[in-house]
């Protein structure tokens, strides 16, 4: 059923669009070969949205806390997405990919009042207000791919048909909306799409066709004639974005060479293609992950270095409909190489306070200090790209335009890949580094101190808040080690988790990532770890240790639902196996019993108990009677984990 743009529409966006990024990441990663080969265009386009996703999650969490009737609005949402985007953005997609998302903020967060021109019936604007909204007279609205001709707005059967759930809670009080709320929503995304492109190519120093400019115009050329409603609008705009991504190794030299299509533009089309599905209803973003919500175009995504698309023997003007004049710094064809040239040493990335006034001299000179620039922001705070062979010289032009923070140069490939963040503790840079460390996140005090004690650094899972990438790449920083064994304890940590490890493996260590799935699994890769082994010989262990414990849970229903064991009630206790509802009981200690039983069925020498905050030692002690009693040569070992949720965590050795 399709929903209405508004907050909650926002915010399950962010969420598929960040699970699509973290399938998707290995795989951009591979064929990220512009503007530097560094293979982190996927890891960086995730770190963004992630940052993104937070900070609206973050704006959710002020609202639920003054009352359960308390809902942010559509303006909080964009506004708090565009902002996370910019202090998280990395790299050069990322950085453009959170200016594709400020400019479609700025239209998202105007009033949701009348849109002006559209009629009682879901009539469109006129062409201008359609092509640019109000930024139409800028220059960069006379863009080369900009789409002609006048915007349909929504047909008028598309009010009903468009208004989902959210719509109580999207409407502004009487008197302050009139027309199609279906039609006003699409109008607004087309003008949001629009801007957004706009935005980009604004801070973008050299555009270059054949990137991920190109996808975002042609997806919002495609929005611009789309009819229907605001999921209408969507799907369109990423049936183009798939298209034009496939078009994209005929359009930049080093793509058609690699056979690959622009990492960058591949990343936006899972953006695009999470927007379409957040408003057309087509998947749930809080259900099972198991399987990818939708299907890749037509075309490979790998293609082979002889072939050429059919398009690309046409001239460049050829393929549009109708050349227009090119702005000052629109698409260029990408540059060719000297021989013997070679790139920027140096990517400088950092956050810059400083007046809209100094952006222009401060584009002026970093332009002539390297490429691959982008500046993006505004209202006083500003992300700056580049890369250089004088990183000292790119963060001087900050200082000279205001105070810049958050810095991050990394050297590439020929350097080690090293990366160094200004700001970082001396002693944590200075001090001679371990060899290996583990770092495992658990929740719970108790297991905390546990890990702690076998000489893991811990990461804290706090309910309702997993770590973030960062937090993960901080607590590797901290175990100061050349390798790194890293345990998410969590199946939904299993992407930051692979950001953080690129991330780390980008600075120069040696990270392997056991994807242990539940706390009990962690304790048993722990348990083997044993530093003195070569690496790969104690990764191998600590994996097989993992994978040879079989997990469980017990928790308590919230309201009533279907499972897998049938329906429960709210305060039911439910005892999950392997992330499955098996057993629905109302007593934690025999529900826990008949858990045991199903698991120990199927072998088992050890039982591991971990207790929550509020389970009394009482209930331990039943279950290990349960076990000595029924299950003959099985031990048991019991620890107070301290963890809010779930009251009780099971493995089965």
């Amino acid at each position: 059923m399709p929903h209405t743009l508004d907050a909650a529409a926002v915010r399950t966006w962010c969420a598929l669009a960040l699970d699509a990024l973290g399938r998707a990441r290995e795989e951009i990663d591979a064929i990220n070969v512009y503007p530097v080969p560094d293979g982190d265009t996927g890891t960086n386009l995730y770190l963004t949205v992630e940052s993104a996703a937070r900070a609206v999650d973050a704006v959710f969490d002020g609202h639920a806390t003054t009352g359960p009737a308390s809902r942010p609005t559509l303006p909080d949402a964009v506004r708090a997405m565009a902002h996370g985007a910019l202090i998280g953005a990395r790299g050069n997609s990322g950085t453009i990919l959170a200016q594709l998302l400020r400019g479609m903020a700025e239209v998202l967060a105007e009033d949701t009042g009348d849109v002006e021109g559209m009629d009682d019936t879901g009539g469109g604007t006129d062409d201008t207000e359609a092509a640019g909204g109000p930024h139409a007279d800028e220059p960069h609205a006379g863009r080369p791919h900009e789409a002609g001709g006048e915007a349909v707005a929504a047909e008028g059967s598309a009010a009903g048909q468009g208004a989902g759930p959210h719509e109580a809670r999207l409407m502004p009080p009487a008197g302050t909306r009139t027309g199609h709320p279906a039609a006003h929503d699409a109008e607004q995304l087309r003008r949001a799409l629009r801007r957004a492109v706009e935005s980009a190519y604004e801070g973008v120093a050299r555009p270059v066709e054949g990137t991920i400019l190109t996808v975002a115009a042609a997806a919002a050329d495609a929005a611009a004639g789309a009819r229907g409603d605001s999921a209408a609008v969507a799907r369109a705009a990423d049936e183009a974005a798939r298209s034009a991504l496939a078009m994209t190794p005929g359009q930049l030299d080093v793509l058609g060479r690699a056979g690959v299509v622009d990492s960058g533009g591949l990343g936006l089309v899972e953006v695009i293609g999470a927007l379409a599905r957040a408003l057309s209803g087509e998947a749930a973003p809080w259900g099972s992950r198991g399987t990818r919500a939708w299907t890749r175009p037509a075309a490979p995504y790998r293609q082979h270095a002889e072939h050429t698309p059919p398009h690309a023997e046409a001239p460049h003007e050829a393929r549009h409909e109708a050349p227009r004049e090119a702005p000052a710094h629109g698409p260029v064809p990408c540059p060719t190489a000297a021989p013997g040239s070679t790139a920027p040493a140096f990517e400088v990335i950092y956050l810059l306070d400083a007046d809209d006034t100094a952006i222009p001299r401060l584009r002026t000179r970093l332009d002539a200090l390297g490429d691959s620039l982008v500046v993006v922001g505004g209202d006083g705070l500003w992300n700056v790209h580049v890369h250089v062979d004088d990183a000292g010289a790119a963060v001087e032009a900050g200082i000279d335009a205001g105070r810049p923070h958050r810095i991050r140069i990394t050297h590439f490939a020929g350097s080690g890949g090293t990366a160094a963040a200004a700001g970082e503790p001396a002693a944590a840079r200075t001090r001679e580094p371990a060899q290996r460390a583990v770092v495992a996140v658990v929740p719970g005090e108790g297991l905390a101190t546990l890990c702690t004690d076998a000489g893991a650094t811990v990461v804290a899972a706090r309910p309702g808040e997993p770590p973030a990438s960062g937090e993960l790449v901080d607590a590797i920083r901290r175990a100061n080690a050349r390798e790194v064994v890293l345990l998410p304890n969590d199946p939904e940590l299993q992407h930051a988790a692979a950001a953080a490890a690129e991330q780390a493996r980008a600075a120069g260590v040696r990270v392997a990532l056991i994807p242990t799935r539940a706390a009990v699994q962690g304790i048993a890769a722990l348990a083997v770890h044993e530093p003195a082994r070569r690496f790969d010989e104690d990764v191998v262990a600590m994996t097989s240790a993992a994978g040879a414990t079989r997990y469980a849970e017990l928790a308590v229903a919230e309201r009533q639902a279907w499972t897998m064991a049938g329906v429960c009630q709210a305060g039911d206790v439910l005892g999950l196996i392997d992330g499955d509802v098996a057993v629905i009981g109302s007593d934690l200690a025999v529900t826990a019993a008949t858990v045991l039983d199903r698991m120990l069925a199927a072998g088992g020498e050890m039982v591991t108990l971990v207790l929550g905050a509020d389970v009394p030692d009482a209930v331990a002690d039943r279950l290990e009677r349960h076990v000595r009693g029924v299950h003959l040569a099985v031990d048991t070992v019991v620890y107070r984990g301290g963890q809010q949720a779930p009251p009780l965590l099971i493995g089965i050795e």
